[in-house]
């Protein structure tokens, strides 16, 4: 697998594209491109990536696979693909948008895609970045969480003042290493149907990022 990523990442994670486990994941997801549906499309493996260079990233927030059904993965965590419908937790994470900062739901209703996030600084990051069609959970264990286990660190350890969003137990798990002297960590219940009335909707990820990037000077994020 060629690593298409963008050159700011090459240079960070340099080290772990010489690793064994990074080529014996290279093998097997060439592998499953191959001979099964495999998503997201080759060409959006590292679109989180490639949208957000290193030193533009401001927000983290951390999902766990891609989605499975077809036309839905696009490489960034909770997107979609265009006038694909939303899934459950995306609106979800629409109505909290729309209830912590004040706007109107159906002005997000059909962009489901988040680049527009991606381009100011929100690296949408899944620990695993693909998936076989239909079957969830089918790449992980394979190389791709050491991986994003390595990506977390380095913005953890070569950075200051992001915001990593930890929605449910699996992302809060991943994060638990980030140092939160340097950085704000939001963890809330995930925006799942299942456990979205269990602490995620008020906790206000949206305004308490925008809230730390203006008292860091940064530019805030226009979530909409």
């Amino acid at each position: 697998m060629e690593v298409k990523i963008d050159q700011s990442w090459k240079g960070v994670l340099q080290e772990e594209f010489g690793k064994d486990y990074f080529a014996k994941l290279a093998e097997f997801v060439k592998s499953e491109y191959t001979h099964a549906v495999v998503y997201p499309p080759p060409k959006d493996i590292f679109r989180a990536f490639n949208l957000c260079p290193f030193e533009k990233v401001k927000v983290v927030i951390l999902g766990q696979d891609p989605y499975h059904g077809r036309g839905q993965a696009n490489g960034l965590c909770f997107a979609v693909g265009e006038r694909v419908p939303l899934p459950p937790s995306l609106q979800n994470i629409f109505k909290e948008l729309s209830a912590d900062c004040g706007l109107l739901i159906e002005a997000r209703a059909k962009k489901g895609d988040l680049e527009h996030w991606s381009k100011q600084g929100v690296l949408l990051l899944n620990a695993t970045l693909t998936v076989r069609a239909a079957t969830p959970g089918s790449h992980q264990r394979k190389g791709w969480e050491e991986f994003t286990d390595a990506v977390v660190l380095a913005l953890s350890d070569k950075r200051e003042h992001l915001v990593f969003i930890l929605w449910g137990n699996y992302a809060k798990q991943k994060g638990a290493h980030i140092d939160r002297t340097k950085h704000l960590v939001l963890e809330s219940a995930h925006p799942s149907p299942f456990s979205a009335y269990h602490g995620f909707f008020g906790s206000k990820p949206f305004s308490k990022t925008n809230a730390y990037l203006k008292q860091h000077n940064e530019k805030q994020i226009d979530w909409l």
